[in-house]
């Protein structure tokens, strides 16, 4: 929760006074759950509309840099499917240690992501919810979700290539 609440907030400090805030109007809550999702969507919607409360998270309509688009060119064929897919992970206990030292540097990278992007890719691919529960909670279209979450996964992609063929 932390870590979404960071998200959305300029800094650590107010991202634990919106979680901690968010477990009080749970609390206060609970017994209004009327079951109508599932119980961590309903926490994450306090969340999130309590993040967006403080008022300093980013427009979500913002205009676009160029250098936000992170796909190189030859990654993708005329119809949009990979050029060169992704290596299966393996489950060898070596690829495991690796992939989770790779999931520190994700994260450390997803950290830099412009907030948008990263608020899609936390609600999505890190806590799991689905693209209908994360278009409601941020209030956005399927297609800007689409694009968000295209362009913050392929923005840590890069950075995590770019740090193996520095190697």
């Amino acid at each position: 929760m932390l870590r979404l609440a960071r998200g959305f907030v300029p800094n650590q400090a107010v991202a634990e006074e919106v979680v901690q805030d968010t477990w009080l109007a749970v609390l206060r809550g609970l017994e209004r759950f009327e079951g109508r999702s599932s119980l961590t969507t309903w926490l994450f919607a306090i969340l999130v509309n309590r993040a967006k409360s403080t008022g300093v998270r980013e427009s979500r309509d913002r205009l676009l840099s160029a250098d936000e688009v992170a796909d190189p060119p030859g990654r993708f064929d005329a119809t949009g499917a990979w050029s060169s897919p992704p290596e299966p992970w393996s489950e060898r206990a070596e690829d495991r240690l690796d992939a989770e030292r790779l999931a520190v540097r994700a994260r450390k990278h997803l950290d830099t992501l412009p907030t948008a992007q990263r608020q899609v890719l936390l609600l999505h691919d890190v806590e799991g919810l689905s693209r209908e529960e994360v278009r409601s909670l941020l209030d956005i279209t399927e297609g800007n979700l689409r694009v968000l979450l295209h362009r913050g996964r392929s923005r840590v992609r890069a950075a995590l290539e770019s740090e193996v063929t520095a190697r």
